[in-house]
C-alpha cells in the first residue's frame, strides 16, 4: 500500500532497538482515512476465509481491527485488555506478552462471552516484530475452542523474526507494510510486489 510506505517514510523515525516511532498517523493520533485504506486493504486479503470477529490487543490494534471488521461486512473486533475491569467476569482467558515500547510484559484478558468455538478468527495488530504479542492472542484463541483463521498486521519488521515464529499455526499471515532493515538508523521497506 503504497500511501502507508509513503507515510512511514516521511514520518517515521527510527528510535533504535528496533522501535518504529509511527506516533503521527496509528500509535498517538490516528489517519482515519489511512486506516481505512489500511483496514480495506486487510479485508481483502482475508475475505475469502470468512473470518467471524477479529481479535487484537490494546491499544493500537483496535483502530486498524475496527477498519478491517467494517470492511469485512462490520464483523465484530473483540479486544484483549490489559487491566481487567470490574465488569470483565472470571473465568477469563488471559495469556502473557512482552512489550516492547514498555520494557516489561502485560497480562492479555478476554472474556469467554466474546469469543465462541463456533467463531473463525482474524487477529490484527499493529505490529509484527517478533511475534509473541500474536502468539499471546493465538493462544486466546485456542483456548476458546475458536478456529483462528489468519494474522494481519499494519507493520511488519521481518528482521525480528516474528513471522517465523508464528508458522507453527499454519494460517496466512500478511502485513501492509514491511520493514527490512533498521539498522544504523535507517528505516528501510521491502519493495511491493
Amino acid at each position: 500500500m503504497d500511501s502507508l510506505r509513503q507515510r512511514i517514510i516521511d514520518e517515521g523515525e527510527n528510535l533504535g532497538k528496533g522501535i518504529l516511532k509511527i506516533d503521527s498517523f496509528l500509535n498517538h493520533q490516528v489517519d482515519a482515512t489511512l486506516m481505512e485504506e489500511v483496514g480495506e486493504t486487510i479485508a481483502g486479503r482475508f475475505r475469502d476465509m470468512l473470518p467471524t470477529r477479529i481479535l487484537t490487543a490494546e491499544v493500537s490494534g483496535i483502530v486498524p481491527a475496527v477498519m478491517a471488521a467494517k470492511a469485512l461486512d462490520n464483523i465484530p473486533v473483540v479486544y484483549a485488555r490489559k487491566h481487567k475491569p470490574i465488569t470483565m467476569r472470571e473465568p477469563v482467558f488471559i495469556e502473557v506478552a512482552p512489550s516492547h515500547t514498555k520494557g516489561s510484559e502485560v497480562n492479555l484478558m478476554v472474556s469467554p462471552e466474546f469469543l465462541d468455538p463456533e467463531d473463525r478468527i482474524l487477529i490484527v495488530d499493529d505490529f509484527l516484530a517478533t511475534g509473541r504479542t500474536i502468539e499471546a492472542l493465538a493462544r486466546i484463541v485456542q483456548n476458546s475452542g475458536a478456529t483462528l483463521v489468519g494474522i494481519a498486521t499494519v507493520v511488519e519488521k521481518i528482521f525480528e523474526g516474528g513471522r517465523a515464529e508464528l508458522a507453527h499455526w499454519q494460517v496466512p499471515i500478511t502485513s501492509v507494510a514491511t520493514i527490512t532493515d533498521m539498522s544504523e538508523g535507517k528505516i528501510v521497506l521491502e519493495e511491493p510486489s
